[in-house]
Protein backbone atom coordinates (compact mmCIF):
# COMPACT_ATOMS: atom_id res chain seq x y z
CA UNK A 1 0.00 0.00 0.00
CA UNK A 2 1.36 3.21 -0.97
CA UNK A 3 1.06 6.43 1.19
CA UNK A 4 0.11 9.45 -0.28
CA UNK A 5 2.51 12.35 0.94
CA UNK A 6 -0.53 13.91 2.38
CA UNK A 7 -0.78 10.45 4.68
CA UNK A 8 3.28 10.34 5.26
CA UNK A 9 2.59 14.28 6.58
CA UNK A 10 -0.15 13.38 8.69
CA UNK A 11 2.19 10.11 10.40
CA UNK A 12 5.47 12.80 11.49
CA UNK A 13 5.19 13.49 15.38
CA UNK A 14 5.44 17.30 15.22
CA UNK A 15 8.60 18.81 16.69
CA UNK A 16 8.77 20.83 20.19
CA UNK A 17 10.63 23.37 21.28
CA UNK A 18 13.83 23.98 23.03
CA UNK A 19 15.15 26.72 24.83
CA UNK A 20 19.27 26.13 25.09
CA UNK A 21 21.27 28.14 27.59
CA UNK A 22 25.18 27.91 27.14
CA UNK A 23 27.73 29.52 29.98
CA UNK A 24 31.14 28.76 28.90
CA UNK A 25 31.75 24.84 27.90
CA UNK A 26 28.50 23.87 30.11
CA UNK A 27 25.27 23.97 27.94
CA UNK A 28 21.68 22.92 28.96
CA UNK A 29 18.64 23.01 27.21
CA UNK A 30 15.07 23.24 28.48
CA UNK A 31 11.97 21.96 26.48
CA UNK A 32 9.01 24.38 26.56
CA UNK A 33 5.93 22.36 26.71
CA UNK A 34 2.17 24.00 25.48
CA UNK A 35 0.80 23.93 28.45
CA UNK A 36 3.52 26.12 30.44
CA UNK A 37 3.39 29.09 27.74
CA UNK A 38 -0.70 28.03 28.22
CA UNK A 39 -0.26 28.55 32.25
CA UNK A 40 2.39 31.83 32.30
CA UNK A 41 -0.41 33.35 29.54
CA UNK A 42 -2.82 33.05 32.59
CA UNK A 43 -0.62 34.34 34.96
CA UNK A 44 -0.11 37.33 32.98
CA UNK A 45 -3.21 38.14 32.78
CA UNK A 46 -4.81 37.08 36.44
CA UNK A 47 -2.21 39.96 37.67
CA UNK A 48 -2.92 42.51 35.19
CA UNK A 49 -6.63 42.30 35.45
CA UNK A 50 -5.73 42.40 39.20
CA UNK A 51 -3.80 45.60 39.39
CA UNK A 52 -6.16 47.17 36.72
CA UNK A 53 -8.78 46.26 39.46
CA UNK A 54 -7.13 47.75 42.10
CA UNK A 55 -6.08 50.74 40.60
CA UNK A 56 -9.57 51.64 39.34
CA UNK A 57 -10.63 50.94 43.23
CA UNK A 58 -8.18 53.58 44.28
CA UNK A 59 -8.76 56.29 41.71
CA UNK A 60 -12.67 55.79 42.59
CA UNK A 61 -11.90 55.71 46.55
CA UNK A 62 -9.47 58.74 46.73
CA UNK A 63 -11.22 59.37 50.34
CA UNK A 64 -8.95 56.40 51.32
CA UNK A 65 -5.66 58.42 50.14
CA UNK A 66 -6.88 61.61 52.13
CA UNK A 67 -7.09 59.30 55.19
CA UNK A 68 -4.00 57.80 55.37
CA UNK A 69 -2.31 61.39 54.44
CA UNK A 70 -4.16 62.81 57.39
CA UNK A 71 -3.36 60.13 59.98
CA UNK A 72 0.54 60.75 58.60
CA UNK A 73 -0.23 64.36 59.39
CA UNK A 74 -1.90 63.97 62.72
CA UNK A 75 0.94 61.81 63.86
CA UNK A 76 3.79 64.25 62.79
CA UNK A 77 1.80 66.61 64.34
CA UNK A 78 1.68 63.94 67.98
CA UNK A 79 5.17 63.76 67.27
CA UNK A 80 6.04 67.57 67.57
CA UNK A 81 3.61 68.41 70.28
CA UNK A 82 5.28 65.82 72.62
CA UNK A 83 9.06 67.29 71.59
CA UNK A 84 7.32 70.71 72.18
CA UNK A 85 6.35 69.47 75.61
CA UNK A 86 9.63 67.53 76.75
CA UNK A 87 11.18 70.83 76.16
CA UNK A 88 9.42 73.00 77.54
CA UNK A 89 9.45 70.53 80.73
CA UNK A 90 13.16 71.02 80.59
CA UNK A 91 13.24 74.27 80.01
CA UNK A 92 11.14 74.96 83.18
CA UNK A 93 13.53 72.00 85.08
CA UNK A 94 16.43 74.68 84.42
CA UNK A 95 14.36 77.57 85.20
CA UNK A 96 13.61 76.07 88.77
CA UNK A 97 16.98 74.68 89.24
CA UNK A 98 18.87 78.28 88.18
CA UNK A 99 16.27 79.89 90.19
CA UNK A 100 16.79 77.61 93.04
CA UNK A 101 20.29 78.34 92.78
CA UNK A 102 19.85 82.04 92.88
CA UNK A 103 18.30 81.97 95.83
CA UNK A 104 21.06 79.98 97.83
CA UNK A 105 23.48 82.35 96.50
CA UNK A 106 21.61 85.39 97.92
CA UNK A 107 21.04 83.28 101.11
CA UNK A 108 24.63 82.74 101.63
CA UNK A 109 25.43 86.11 100.75
CA UNK A 110 23.68 87.26 103.84
CA UNK A 111 24.98 84.98 106.10
CA UNK A 112 28.54 85.62 105.35
CA UNK A 113 27.14 89.43 105.64
CA UNK A 114 26.14 88.37 109.41
CA UNK A 115 28.89 86.08 109.85
CA UNK A 116 31.36 88.94 108.90
CA UNK A 117 29.42 91.67 110.90
CA UNK A 118 29.78 89.33 114.26
CA UNK A 119 33.34 88.72 113.69
CA UNK A 120 33.94 92.87 113.26
CA UNK A 121 31.87 93.42 116.60
CA UNK A 122 34.24 90.50 117.92
CA UNK A 123 36.79 93.24 117.38
CA UNK A 124 34.68 96.10 118.71
CA UNK A 125 33.99 94.01 121.12
CA UNK A 126 37.42 92.72 122.42
CA UNK A 127 38.65 96.28 123.16
CA UNK A 128 35.78 96.97 125.63
CA UNK A 129 36.84 93.71 127.29
CA UNK A 130 40.33 94.75 127.66
CA UNK A 131 39.38 98.17 129.04
CA UNK A 132 36.87 96.62 131.31
CA UNK A 133 39.83 93.60 132.71
CA UNK A 134 41.90 97.00 133.00
CA UNK A 135 39.65 99.24 135.16
CA UNK A 136 38.91 96.10 137.36
CA UNK A 137 36.28 94.28 136.42
CA UNK A 138 35.26 90.84 137.51
CA UNK A 139 37.23 88.37 135.36
CA UNK A 140 34.24 85.91 135.48
CA UNK A 141 31.87 88.55 134.27
CA UNK A 142 34.02 89.89 131.61
CA UNK A 143 35.47 85.74 130.42
CA UNK A 144 32.43 83.52 131.63
CA UNK A 145 31.07 83.37 127.72
CA UNK A 146 32.65 85.79 125.59
CA UNK A 147 31.98 84.33 122.24
CA UNK A 148 35.12 83.72 120.41
CA UNK A 149 35.55 84.95 116.81
CA UNK A 150 33.98 82.32 114.05
CA UNK A 151 34.60 81.21 110.84
CA UNK A 152 32.91 79.54 108.40
CA UNK A 153 34.26 75.80 109.64
CA UNK A 154 33.11 76.81 113.03
CA UNK A 155 29.41 77.25 112.04
CA UNK A 156 27.22 74.19 112.98
CA UNK A 157 26.23 72.25 108.81
CA UNK A 158 28.91 74.22 107.53
CA UNK A 159 28.50 77.15 105.01
CA UNK A 160 30.97 74.61 103.25
CA UNK A 161 28.48 72.18 103.08
CA UNK A 162 26.18 75.08 101.52
CA UNK A 163 28.92 75.64 99.07
CA UNK A 164 29.12 71.80 97.84
CA UNK A 165 24.89 72.73 96.80
CA UNK A 166 26.44 75.28 94.57
CA UNK A 167 28.30 73.18 92.94
CA UNK A 168 31.29 75.25 94.57
CA UNK A 169 35.08 73.58 96.14
CA UNK A 170 34.29 72.49 99.39
CA UNK A 171 35.20 70.15 101.89
CA UNK A 172 33.34 66.80 100.78
CA UNK A 173 33.33 65.29 104.24
CA UNK A 174 32.06 68.30 106.04
CA UNK A 175 29.17 68.08 103.13
CA UNK A 176 28.40 64.58 103.63
CA UNK A 177 28.16 64.72 107.69
CA UNK A 178 26.25 67.65 106.83
CA UNK A 179 23.74 65.85 104.65
CA UNK A 180 24.19 62.57 105.98
CA UNK A 181 20.33 62.21 107.59
CA UNK A 182 18.82 63.89 104.73
CA UNK A 183 16.03 61.88 103.36
CA UNK A 184 16.20 60.34 99.97
CA UNK A 185 13.35 62.17 98.62
CA UNK A 186 14.44 65.33 99.98
CA UNK A 187 15.36 68.07 97.33
CA UNK A 188 18.42 70.67 97.37
CA UNK A 189 15.77 73.33 98.40
CA UNK A 190 14.45 71.56 100.89
CA UNK A 191 18.58 70.91 101.92
CA UNK A 192 19.48 74.45 101.57
CA UNK A 193 16.69 75.70 103.34
CA UNK A 194 17.59 73.27 106.44
CA UNK A 195 21.03 73.85 106.41
CA UNK A 196 20.46 77.61 106.30
CA UNK A 197 18.11 77.42 109.22
CA UNK A 198 20.79 75.77 111.47
CA UNK A 199 23.62 78.31 110.12
CA UNK A 200 21.22 81.00 110.93
CA UNK A 201 20.10 79.77 114.40
CA UNK A 202 24.04 79.09 115.24
CA UNK A 203 24.74 82.90 113.90
CA UNK A 204 21.72 84.37 116.06
CA UNK A 205 23.15 81.82 119.34
CA UNK A 206 26.70 83.71 118.60
CA UNK A 207 24.99 87.20 118.43
CA UNK A 208 22.64 86.31 121.87
CA UNK A 209 26.17 85.35 123.53
CA UNK A 210 27.26 88.85 122.39
CA UNK A 211 25.09 90.87 123.71
CA UNK A 212 24.32 88.65 127.36
CA UNK A 213 28.10 89.84 127.84
CA UNK A 214 28.03 93.42 127.21
CA UNK A 215 24.85 93.63 129.53
CA UNK A 216 26.78 91.49 131.86
CA UNK A 217 29.50 93.77 131.76
CA UNK A 218 27.68 97.06 131.58
CA UNK A 219 25.71 96.28 134.59
CA UNK A 220 28.96 95.26 136.30
CA UNK A 221 30.76 98.23 135.85
CA UNK A 222 27.77 100.15 136.81
CA UNK A 223 27.85 98.14 139.94
CA UNK A 224 31.22 98.83 140.41
CA UNK A 225 30.97 102.67 139.84
CA UNK A 226 28.35 103.06 142.26
CA UNK A 227 29.97 101.11 144.45
CA UNK A 228 33.11 103.29 144.95
CA UNK A 229 31.24 106.61 144.15
CA UNK A 230 29.14 105.51 147.57
CA UNK A 231 32.37 104.66 149.19
CA UNK A 232 33.90 108.20 147.88
CA UNK A 233 30.83 110.18 149.48
CA UNK A 234 31.15 108.53 152.64
CA UNK A 235 34.47 110.43 152.53
CA UNK A 236 33.21 113.96 151.39
CA UNK A 237 34.14 113.34 147.66
CA UNK A 238 32.10 113.70 145.20
CA UNK A 239 32.56 112.33 141.68
CA UNK A 240 31.64 115.00 138.85
CA UNK A 241 29.30 113.16 136.26
CA UNK A 242 31.99 112.94 132.47
CA UNK A 243 30.87 114.97 129.76
CA UNK A 244 32.19 115.95 126.40
CA UNK A 245 33.70 119.13 126.10
CA UNK A 246 31.36 121.25 123.27
CA UNK A 247 32.46 124.82 122.02
CA UNK A 248 29.18 126.27 121.51
CA UNK A 249 30.55 129.30 119.99
CA UNK A 250 32.07 127.33 117.28
CA UNK A 251 29.51 124.75 116.31
CA UNK A 252 26.85 124.81 113.18
CA UNK A 253 25.55 123.10 110.35
CA UNK A 254 21.72 122.34 108.82
CA UNK A 255 19.16 119.95 111.04
CA UNK A 256 19.51 116.83 110.31
CA UNK A 257 17.28 113.49 111.50
CA UNK A 258 19.49 111.67 113.67
CA UNK A 259 20.48 108.04 112.40
CA UNK A 260 19.07 105.19 113.40
CA UNK A 261 21.05 103.01 115.85
CA UNK A 262 21.14 99.05 115.20
CA UNK A 263 20.88 97.12 118.55
CA UNK A 264 24.20 96.32 118.82
CA UNK A 265 25.49 99.69 118.60
CA UNK A 266 23.50 101.10 121.07
CA UNK A 267 24.34 98.51 123.53
CA UNK A 268 28.06 99.38 122.88
CA UNK A 269 27.21 102.88 123.35
CA UNK A 270 25.97 102.19 126.97
CA UNK A 271 28.74 100.03 127.48
CA UNK A 272 31.41 102.03 126.45
CA UNK A 273 29.75 105.03 128.44
CA UNK A 274 29.37 102.68 131.90
CA UNK A 275 33.49 101.99 131.57
CA UNK A 276 33.40 105.48 130.99
CA UNK A 277 32.15 106.53 133.98
CA UNK A 278 33.96 103.54 135.68
CA UNK A 279 37.34 104.98 134.94
CA UNK A 280 36.51 108.24 135.71
CA UNK A 281 35.55 107.46 139.59
CA UNK A 282 38.23 105.00 139.59
CA UNK A 283 41.01 107.87 138.50
CA UNK A 284 39.53 109.96 141.20
CA UNK A 285 39.97 107.01 143.81
CA UNK A 286 43.60 106.70 142.56
CA UNK A 287 44.40 110.00 142.76
CA UNK A 288 42.80 110.96 146.34
CA UNK A 289 44.74 110.12 149.59
CA UNK A 290 43.17 106.76 150.26
CA UNK A 291 46.00 104.44 150.30
CA UNK A 292 48.06 103.83 153.57
CA UNK A 293 51.45 106.13 154.12
CA UNK A 294 53.64 103.32 156.28
CA UNK A 295 51.71 99.47 155.38
CA UNK A 296 51.97 97.30 158.48
CA UNK A 297 53.58 99.99 160.97
CA UNK A 298 51.17 100.40 164.10
CA UNK A 299 48.94 103.04 164.71
CA UNK A 300 50.61 105.18 168.18
CA UNK A 301 48.05 108.26 168.62
CA UNK A 302 44.93 109.01 166.47
CA UNK A 303 43.76 111.53 165.28
CA UNK A 304 41.44 113.98 167.98
CA UNK A 305 42.02 115.62 171.16
CA UNK A 306 44.46 114.27 173.46
CA UNK A 307 46.78 115.48 175.75
CA UNK A 308 49.96 117.24 174.55
CA UNK A 309 52.51 115.25 175.57
CA UNK A 310 54.99 118.43 176.21
CA UNK A 311 52.12 120.83 177.99
CA UNK A 312 50.32 118.27 179.32
CA UNK A 313 47.02 119.50 178.86
CA UNK A 314 44.73 118.77 176.20
CA UNK A 315 44.80 119.71 172.83
CA UNK A 316 43.89 118.92 168.92
CA UNK A 317 45.75 115.70 167.21
CA UNK A 318 45.47 116.78 163.89
CA UNK A 319 46.63 113.46 162.42
CA UNK A 320 47.76 109.96 163.29
CA UNK A 321 51.00 108.55 163.99
CA UNK A 322 52.47 105.12 162.83
CA UNK A 323 55.51 103.67 164.87
CA UNK A 324 58.76 104.06 162.73
CA UNK A 325 62.39 103.55 163.36
CA UNK A 326 64.19 106.28 161.84
CA UNK A 327 64.93 105.35 158.03
CA UNK A 328 61.70 103.92 157.69
CA UNK A 329 60.17 104.45 153.92
CA UNK A 330 57.49 107.38 154.06
CA UNK A 331 54.70 106.52 151.21
CA UNK A 332 52.29 109.30 149.52
CA UNK A 333 48.66 107.82 149.94
CA UNK A 334 47.76 109.69 146.60
CA UNK A 335 48.85 111.05 143.60
CA UNK A 336 49.69 114.71 143.59
CA UNK A 337 51.78 117.88 143.19
CA UNK A 338 54.74 118.62 146.02
CA UNK A 339 53.87 121.87 147.63
CA UNK A 340 55.99 121.84 150.24
CA UNK A 341 59.14 119.90 151.04
CA UNK A 342 61.72 120.95 154.58
CA UNK A 343 61.74 121.94 157.89
CA UNK A 344 57.99 123.69 158.52
CA UNK A 345 58.43 124.26 162.39
CA UNK A 346 56.70 121.12 165.02
CA UNK A 347 56.33 119.31 161.82
CA UNK A 348 59.71 118.87 161.55
CA UNK A 349 61.08 117.56 158.00
CA UNK A 350 57.47 117.77 156.44
CA UNK A 351 56.55 116.87 152.81
CA UNK A 352 52.74 118.56 151.81
CA UNK A 353 51.31 116.97 148.79
CA UNK A 354 48.17 118.80 147.07
CA UNK A 355 45.46 115.79 145.74
CA UNK A 356 43.52 118.14 143.74
CA UNK A 357 39.12 118.33 145.14
CA UNK A 358 40.62 120.92 147.90
CA UNK A 359 42.47 117.45 149.62
CA UNK A 360 46.17 118.39 150.68
CA UNK A 361 48.30 115.10 152.89
CA UNK A 362 50.72 116.08 155.24
CA UNK A 363 54.23 113.73 156.39
CA UNK A 364 55.99 115.25 159.40
CA UNK A 365 59.00 114.48 161.43
CA UNK A 366 60.77 113.06 158.80
CA UNK A 367 64.55 112.42 158.92
CA UNK A 368 65.51 113.04 155.10
CA UNK A 369 63.17 114.82 152.43
CA UNK A 370 63.34 112.69 149.16
CA UNK A 371 61.07 115.00 147.20
CA UNK A 372 61.36 118.69 146.22
CA UNK A 373 58.15 121.26 145.62
CA UNK A 374 56.87 121.05 141.81
CA UNK A 375 57.72 117.04 142.08
CA UNK A 376 54.80 115.07 140.52
CA UNK A 377 54.16 112.05 142.86
CA UNK A 378 52.04 108.85 142.12
CA UNK A 379 50.41 106.58 145.08
CA UNK A 380 53.32 104.48 146.68
CA UNK A 381 55.84 106.87 145.59
CA UNK A 382 58.46 107.43 148.98
CA UNK A 383 58.64 110.89 149.68
CA UNK A 384 61.15 110.46 152.59
CA UNK A 385 62.63 108.46 155.57
CA UNK A 386 61.23 108.56 158.97
CA UNK A 387 62.90 110.08 161.90
CA UNK A 388 62.39 112.21 165.13
CA UNK A 389 62.63 116.12 163.84
CA UNK A 390 60.25 118.50 164.71
CA UNK A 391 58.01 118.28 168.18
CA UNK A 392 58.53 114.75 168.68
CA UNK A 393 58.84 112.53 171.12
CA UNK A 394 60.17 109.56 169.07
CA UNK A 395 60.81 108.59 165.93
CA UNK A 396 57.34 108.50 164.02
CA UNK A 397 55.53 108.76 161.09
CA UNK A 398 53.02 111.63 161.40
CA UNK A 399 50.02 111.55 158.70
CA UNK A 400 47.22 114.29 158.18
CA UNK A 401 44.41 114.57 155.73
CA UNK A 402 43.12 117.94 154.83
CA UNK A 403 40.19 119.49 153.10
CA UNK A 404 40.48 123.01 152.03
CA UNK A 405 43.31 123.24 154.77
CA UNK A 406 40.86 121.99 157.38
CA UNK A 407 42.36 119.05 159.25
CA UNK A 408 40.30 115.95 158.83
CA UNK A 409 40.36 112.14 160.20
CA UNK A 410 42.82 110.28 158.19
CA UNK A 411 41.10 107.23 159.13
CA UNK A 412 38.09 107.84 157.02
CA UNK A 413 40.12 107.74 154.10
CA UNK A 414 42.53 104.71 155.48
CA UNK A 415 39.32 102.68 156.09
CA UNK A 416 37.65 103.93 152.47
CA UNK A 417 41.19 102.53 151.19
CA UNK A 418 40.87 99.18 152.62
CA UNK A 419 37.38 98.96 151.20
CA UNK A 420 38.30 100.47 147.95
CA UNK A 421 41.84 98.04 147.13
CA UNK A 422 38.94 95.69 146.39
CA UNK A 423 38.18 97.55 143.05
CA UNK A 424 40.85 99.09 142.37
Amino acid sequence: MTTTPENRVFGKRARQHVIILASGERIRHMTVRPWMAALTCCLIGVFSIGYLVATCYLVLRDDLIGATMARQARMQYEYEDRISALRAQVDRVTSRQLLDQQVVEEKVEKLLEQQMALSSRDGRLGSLIDRAESSGIDSDAVTGSVPQKTSRADVPGGLRAIDGLLGKPADRQAESSALAYAPANETVADRADRLFSKVTLSLKDIERQQYERIHAITGEADETADAIEGILAKTGVRVEPHKQAVDKEAVGGPFVEPEPGNRFDISLSELDLALQRLEQVRGTALNLPYANPAEGKPITSYFGNRTDPFLGRLALHAGIDFRSGIGGEVRATGSGTVTMAGPAGGYGNMVEIDHGQGLTTRYGHMSKVLVKVGDRIATGDIVGLSGNTGRSTGPHIHYEVRRNGQAIDPMRFLNAGEKLSHYL
